[in-house]
């Protein structure tokens, strides 16, 4: 864990505050890839993860975005009540967005705060000579953020900008910008479940290679209330204790409370940390981190939000 402080807040948009920070010893701090986030340790329990949206290639600063969710679990309220010399303990840099190896056309959407890990990604596409696009969406001008640094940048011709209330003809037509991708081409999108699910159907429809398209997830989509959601066991395999979880509680929350120690930190099944070894039982998977493959073989679970579909888990812990 690095401590950092606040050198810079500033306003970004509507509901939107950039946070620059800098290791409190004045040293260097780890370098990172293209679409990495940190995990950031805000008050009690809670730690959230937000995109690094500084160039990659800088070791003297992060530079973090956070939408100021009102309904949302606490995060961003803590994160926009920060101020200027504040001091925050993070993570080293973790990479679950990462840029595909092979040097093709990279075509990129994003969707709102979606912005943060593409516009890092941009930036060393462009550092690299590797060809590439960007278009981002947003409801209107005021909602979206970095607009003077795409517009300022050397790159900022391979731009295009989507707003709700603007012209019809400049709203995204997502059909259109992937027939006009060469051949090859690798799609980047994230943003809300809705904006990357519509991405991806449209991808899909038009032929694209599933290994070609890749997604980040800044919120889940919301899951249907399942009326009839039973209890189950799980079962420390290391220590062959078991533990009920009834309905309404997540495993996650029934270790924890039993000194079972579980990293959990979006818990939204999203971001993966909490994925965990099923050496018997079937999991009921709630998740949109594992993929189809992964859910297909019921050997993993992510613990805050899956349950089973077998009466126990045993779980690798």
């Amino acid at each position: 864990m690095i401590e950092v402080q606040v050198v810079a807040v500033r306003e970004e948009g509507e509901h939107l505050r950039s946070f620059e920070l800098q290791r409190t010893d004045g040293g260097a701090l780890p370098a990172f890839e293209a679409g990495a986030h940190i995990d950031v340790q805000l008050s009690g329990k809670l730690t959230r993860q937000y995109s690094l949206c500084n160039a990659p290639h800088e070791t003297h600063r992060y530079l973090i975005c956070v939408l100021r969710e009102p309904a949302s679990r606490g995060g961003s309220e803590a994160m926009h009540a920060l101020a200027e010399g504040g001091v925050l303990t993070i993570s080293a840099p973790r990479n679950l967005f990462a840029l595909h190896p092979a040097p093709a056309h990279s075509l990129l959407f994003a969707g709102g705060i979606g912005i943060t890990p593409l516009i890092a990604i941009a930036e060393h596409l462009a550092r690299n000579g590797r060809s590439f696009e960007l278009h981002y969406s947003a409801r209107g001008p005021s909602r979206a953020a970095f607009l003077e640094r795409l517009r300022a940048a050397p790159w900022g011709d391979r731009v295009h900008l989507h707003f709700d209330d603007g012209p019809a003809h400049l709203r995204l037509d997502v059909a259109q910008a992937l027939a006009a991708a060469p051949d090859g081409a690798h799609l980047y999108v994230c943003g809300p479940a809705g904006f990357i699910e519509h991405v991806f159907q449209a991808a899909e429809a038009s032929g694209w290679d599933p290994t070609r398209l890749h997604r980040e997830y800044f919120s889940a989509a919301p899951s249907p209330v399942d009326a009839g959601e039973q209890s189950f066991e799980v079962q420390v395999a290391s220590s062959g204790e078991v533990h009920t979880v009834p309905p309404g509680r997540s495993i996650a929350q029934v270790l924890d409370e039993a000194g079972v120690f579980v990293p959990v930190s979006c818990e939204q099944g999203i971001c993966g940390t909490c994925v965990t070894a099923v050496l018997e039982g079937t999991p009921d998977h709630r998740d949109q981190f594992l993929s189809a493959d992964e859910h297909a073989r019921n050997d993993q679970i992510t613990l805050c939000c899956s349950r089973a579909r077998s009466a126990r888990l045993v779980l690798d812990l």
